[in-house]
């Protein structure tokens, strides 16, 4: 399927607008309350802490109200998603739209699973600042079919481009797609971001990390939709580097890390 949306700019590593919001995370340390999945949790602290963010895993429902209301930014995966675990997702995506505290939603394998995708629908509702997935993900959630295979994409991200753009003005949130090319949108603007590497789609969490990334840009730049693309600028260009340095998956989880801490 072509798409009919047009791009309006492309970003990359070393913008300056990149570079200054970097500088500005890193500056002021955002406090980054992270609801993920449990196959991640160690990866997105480091990746947090390599950025120059505070992660905090603040899970237990009894808890995830409060820590909201005093957290910068707020993350929700769905990816090992529980019973429990999505009362707690609620919870927080609730107080989160009540106090203002800008929020990412991954919606990790939406459209696969019944449960997850009735969940996801629900979150929702709280009005994500930033909804960020791969093309069978977005195409998903936006009541397309995107034909996901579990939590890997079977569509490109040329493909659902027009359905995030869709999303995105539809809702009034920003719409971050992953794929061969990155895009942002808010449903006006279409921000590409090249770079990366195939390789990135063969380590865990790398695709999930970046929500948090992005999760930690909103409370130290002008606009969601600028917090994603930066995100996904600098992570493109982690990927794209990493990748120079190593001999394989493993390596490059590390030569990633020392990337995200080393840039700027």
């Amino acid at each position: 399927m072509e798409t009919l949306s047009a791009v309006t700019e492309s970003r990359s590593w070393p913008d300056g607008e990149v570079v200054e919001d970097l500088a500005n995370l890193r500056q002021k340390v955002p406090l980054v309350h992270c609801l993920t999945n449990d196959v991640v949790n160690n990866f997105t602290a480091n990746v947090l802490l390599a950025a120059g963010a505070s992660p905090a895993m603040v899970v237990t429902i009894e808890e995830v109200e409060e820590f909201v209301r005093f957290a910068q930014a707020l993350l929700i995966n769905v990816g090992t998603i529980t019973t429990s675990s999505a009362q707690a997702m609620l919870r927080a995506a609730a107080v989160a739209h009540e106090t203002g505290t800008p929020w990412v939603l991954d919606p990790v394998a939406a459209g696969a699973l019944k449960f997850r995708t009735g969940i996801v629908k629900e979150l929702i509702g709280f009005q994500p600042t930033v909804i960020r997935g791969n093309a069978s993900e977005i195409l998903a959630v936006s009541g397309e079919a995107g034909n996901a295979r579990g939590v890997d994409s079977t569509a490109s991200s040329n493909e659902a481009l027009d359905a995030a753009v869709g999303l995105a003005s539809s809702i009034g949130t920003v719409v971050a797609l992953s794929g061969e090319v990155d895009y942002v949108t808010d449903g006006t603007s279409i921000i590409s971001i090249p770079g990366g590497h195939e390789i990135m789609t063969r380590v865990t969490g790398i695709g999930c990390t970046l929500g948090a990334l992005i999760a930690a840009f909103l409370p130290v730049t002008p606009s969601p939709l600028r917090a994603a693309t930066a995100a996904s600028a600098v992570y493109a260009f982690a990927g794209e580097e990493a990748v120079k340095e190593n001999r394989g998956t493993g390596s490059f989880a590390v030569a990633f890390l020392d990337l995200l801490s080393t840039i700027g």
